[in-house]
């Protein structure tokens, strides 16, 4: 993986060159707004979910139960974080209406952007020792809709 860019509306965000995580994160957004048109309202907008889930990867403690079931597993994934971005779709009728819209959400965006900036650089104490030297040392999932079973970290960009 290597650091890289990425610019939306008027603010350049860091992002990591991997084709693996892009195509998945192109693949959930595409999920969610396929779900997102097949609902969408008269008044213009649908409302979603994403959340990405943060995993450590632990040894699993020993013990008779796993190995008599035949259920043992060396290692389990707990999850530490779930931070979730809540989504409005738009359908703008106009060009015109298209281009208010980009221009009204960029210092929303820009705004949310650091936000996360600053919650991720305050909070950090809950943030597992990194115990492996892979790639990306957290396992992660992406979520569409997630049940309310999956609380942590809330960012809301169209709250």
């Amino acid at each position: 993986m290597r650091p890289s860019s990425l610019d939306v509306l008027d603010l350049t965000l860091p992002t990591v060159a991997d084709p693996e995580l892009e195509t998945l994160i192109e693949t959930r957004v595409g999920q969610l707004v396929r779900q997102l048109s097949s609902t969408s309202s008269p008044s213009g907008g649908s409302r979603g979910e994403l959340a990405l889930r943060f995993f450590e990867k632990r040894r699993r403690k020993g013990g008779l139960g796993g190995w008599l079931t035949g259920t043992a597993k060396a290692e389990e994934e707990i999850c530490w974080e779930v931070w979730k971005l809540k989504i409005t779709l738009t359908s703008p009728r106009t060009e015109t209406e298209r281009i208010a819209l980009l221009r009204a959400e960029a210092p929303a965006l820009q705004r949310t952007a650091m936000t996360i900036v600053k919650i991720v650089n305050r909070d950090k104490d809950h943030i597992p020792p990194i115990t492996t030297s892979e790639m990306n040392p957290f396992p992660y999932e992406i979520l569409l809709n997630p049940r309310a079973e999956y609380d942590g970290k809330t960012i809301g960009f169209f709250a």
